[in-house]
């Protein structure tokens, strides 16, 4: 009997199309922006048309965004760390280029942090030179590997092995670099009348309006509310565990009038990942497929990070709690914990990931998160 539900956010609840976009926007920002390396500071706008989004999107991503859909097939669930994977993946091409002049120089720049002042001072060394983007070697070198999850960025000192002939570990873990991706991205995802609450800091790139206020629901929002009220009056304890940061997960479910159903104890976001990194000796990454959001969802925020990642795994009782996610990220999660895992078809491949997730034998595959209901009743 289920007991307790863990919903993910993003294809789930609310559409990741704005994210995909706000990370294909940042990864072109880094690239052309003379904020960073400045290889076409004139392309760079604050306030690209639909159409201009989709064409840069298709650039960095994919006509059909095969990059994304291979990053999420390998595990890889936050937009932050597919942000860097693609932005490290493309810097790493770049420096090959000027690898036969500049040979000294880049062993240098990888050995050490890379903030934003490093990205400036690479970036007036690459703009002396004639080189070319290319988004689409991604899915070619990446094919070339077996890596999983945040182990993708291990590989990436791998290309750079290969491709520069520079031994670094410079692309491992949550780095500086990983950093200034976050950043930017939440500049274009928050805007700038929200990105100092959401980051800490001033943008860097002022003049971007955010898609904060402009998000879908992957259902009527009434019928969502109708679900959440049904869990409630059933008895079951509800609760989030998600890859979006605090600010855009209890910011939208205000506005949808969300919020009455949840105890903010048991709503889970990035910022609680990244506050319980910052706690570890060693930094490592706890977003998902770790299971550590959807421990403490379960759990309770107030529950000490050192408690969270002791819970002996399986969890007890770990089929009463059913963890509804739309990425392998998110079963991999669940499986770890022993808990049972609801697929929904409303990400990013849709009705494709359906043989994914029968190949992972998902407990359940459902069109969308309003069948949740029916599988309760079922019960």
């Amino acid at each position: 009997m289920i007991k307790k539900v863990l919903f993910d956010v993003d294809g789930v609840l609310l559409s990741e199309e704005h994210y995909f976009d706000a990370s294909a926007l940042t990864v072109w920002e880094l690239v052309v922006s003379n904020n960073y390396l400045g290889l076409a500071p004139g392309k760079l706008k604050t306030d690209y048309s639909s159409a201009e989004i989709k064409a840069i999107r298709e650039t960095v991503f994919g006509k059909n965004d095969e990059v994304l859909k291979l990053m999420k097939s390998r595990g890889l669930n936050a937009n932050w760390d597919m942000i860097y994977l693609s932005f490290g993946h493309q810097f790493i091409h770049l420096l090959s280029q000027i690898k036969e002049s500049e040979k000294d120089r880049i062993n240098s720049w990888l050995q050490e942090p890379i903030n934003r002042e490093v990205l400036l001072e690479i970036g007036r060394v690459i703009q002396k030179y004639e080189v070319n983007l290319d988004f689409d070697r991604f899915i070619s070198d990446f094919e070339q590997s077996t890596e999983t999850k945040q182990e993708l960025f291990n590989y990436l000192n791998q290309l750079a092995s290969v491709q520069l002939g520079v031994q670094t570990t410079i692309f491992s873990g949550i780095s500086e670099l990983w950093s200034v991706c976050e950043h930017t991205c939440q500049e274009w995802y928050v805007g700038d009348e929200n990105v100092e609450k959401s980051t800490g800091r001033p943008s860097v790139q002022l003049g971007k309006k955010g898609f904060l206020a402009n998000e879908t629901t992957l259902a009527a929002k009434s019928d969502i509310d109708e679900l959440f009220t049904f869990l409630n009056e059933s008895g079951i304890k509800i609760g989030i565990g998600t890859g979006r940061p605090e600010l855009e997960t209890i910011q939208p479910f205000h506005h949808l009038d969300w919020l009455k159903h949840f105890d903010l104890n048991h709503i889970v976001t990035a910022d609680d990942v990244l506050k319980a990194e910052k706690e570890l000796i060693e930094r490592r990454p706890l977003s998902k497929p770790n299971p550590f959001t959807y421990i403490m969802g379960l759990k309770g925020r107030d529950t000490s990070v050192k408690d969270c990642l002791n819970t002996h795994l399986p969890i007890e009782n770990g089929e009463e709690v059913l963890v509804v996610g739309d990425s392998l990220a998110d079963l991999l999660a669940a499986r770890k914990m022993g808990c049972q895992f609801a697929a929904v078809l409303t990400g990013l491949s849709g009705k494709d990931a359906r043989g994914d997730f029968e190949k992972h034998e998902a407990d359940y595959i459902l069109n969308n998160v309003l069948d949740i209901r029916n599988l309760i009743v079922q019960k």
